[in-house]
């Protein structure tokens, strides 16, 4: 029987709960860097165990981590290091990645991270790491200030697919949140193909690899955007995209959800039946390319469910009509939030459902969203969920 492993990043760690097909019953392990924010978590679909996370802190900087045993260790070991190897304070400066020497325990500048003009790249954080679908050596990375980079060897270096930034990047501005690239949705069928979403420019896809891109807004309306004609801008919280159809991709909005059925050249908005339309995750069911989830929130300065009931909405239809799920979510005074990257899916026949709170509590339905139940209640404020089906 295959069995699961729930990748979670948290405020103060990583976690990985791991269940069998029946998903009742969990192993929890962690904290892994414990203390450290875990922006992001992913594993590679094509090595399950080759793990991925995004690691940061306000006085050290950013780190990738990768293990190559499933999350039994973790690659550069050590984690945090507090000097550069000249011996100066590393601080904020966020501008190189680092390894720990096995002879002296220095750290070296060995994962650096270039533009387009080989000079360091400074960024807050990597908000979104994407493995690739056919080699676990490659991976990319979205970080803020937004920019997309590549790593083919394992995420000892990067570069960036800088032309991203040609698409009117000097009117790019931060979301609440900063201004993230969190998307990456990579099509299995065209790996040339790459979509993503930036807080506060909006959607846009490449068709060749990341040598050239286009803006894919057509269709969105936003009411705190002074031009009504303008091609970016905008707030896009999330994508999400079946496998199957890449052509059709579903976004939450800051305010509305939208679908689009030709690879974003139009959107439309499918958000009538919701109680709010605002939010911040979406996915789509495993094995129904129809069936997406969101979870509504009661607005953009009110970051909790509406009436203070935690639930997860559903649609059949791909947005056409919308039903709640509630059954084992608690319906009264609950007043957590759920963040863009903090919902997944597995890929079991009986598709598996999974998101995780600000309130530290990570939730699983077994039946597709039917009836659901806590894994776990009582971690730090969860930033990301990702799933692995494992055999």
């Amino acid at each position: 029987m295959s069995r699961v492993r729930v990748l979670v990043g948290t405020r103060k760690g990583a976690f990985l709960l791991e269940s069998d097909g029946q998903r009742r019953r969990w192993q929890i392990r962690g904290p892994f860097f414990g203390g450290w924010e875990i922006y992001h978590l992913k594993g590679s679909p094509v090595d399950p165990d080759r793990l991925y996370a995004s690691q940061s802190n306000g006085w050290f900087g950013q780190i990738i981590q990768r293990s190559d045993d499933g999350g039994q260790t973790w690659y550069p070991p050590g984690g945090a290091v507090e000097t550069t190897p000249e011996g100066l304070p590393m601080g904020q400066s966020n501008q190189f990645l680092y390894d720990t020497s096995p002879e002296t325990g220095r750290p070296l500048r060995t994962h650096q991270w270039y533009d387009g003009t080989q000079h360091p790249w400074e960024f807050k954080r990597v908000w979104h790491l994407e493995p690739s679908y056919t080699d676990p050596d490659t991976v990319y990375a979205g970080v803020e200030d937004a920019a997309l980079f590549r790593s083919t060897d394992g995420g000892t270096t990067w570069h960036e697919l800088a032309a991203l930034r040609d698409q009117q990047a000097e009117k790019w501005s931060p979301g609440a949140g900063g201004l993230g690239l969190h998307t990456i949705l990579l099509d299995p069928n065209n790996p040339r193909r790459i979509y993503v979403a930036i807080s506060a420019a909006g959607a846009f896809r490449t068709d060749d690899g990341g040598q050239s891109w286009k803006v894919i807004t057509n269709g969105l309306t936003s009411k705190y955007m002074p031009d009504p004609t303008a091609q970016v801008g905008f707030c896009v919280h999330r994508l999400a995209m079946h496998p199957s159809h890449p052509d059709r991709v579903f976004m939450q909005l800051h305010w509305n959800v939208m679908r689009t059925d030709n690879a974003g050249e139009l959107w439309t908005n499918i958000g009538a039946g919701l109680p709010s339309d605002f939010g911040f995750p979406i996915e789509v069911h495993a094995h129904e390319p129809e069936t997406v989830y969101v979870v509504p929130i009661q607005s953009d300065s009110e970051h909790y469910p509406p009436e203070g009931k935690l639930r997860v909405y559903r649609s059949r239809s791909g947005g056409g009509d919308w039903e709640p799920l509630a059954h084992g979510l608690p319906q009264e005074h609950c007043y957590v939030n759920v963040l863009r990257d903090a919902m997944s899916r597995d890929e079991l026949d009986d598709c598996g459902i999974y998101f995780g709170t600000t309130g530290g509590q990570v939730y699983v339905s077994p039946d597709s969203g039917d009836h659901w139940h806590p894994i776990v209640t009582q971690l730090p404020p969860v930033v990301s969920v990702e799933v692995q089906t494992l055999p």
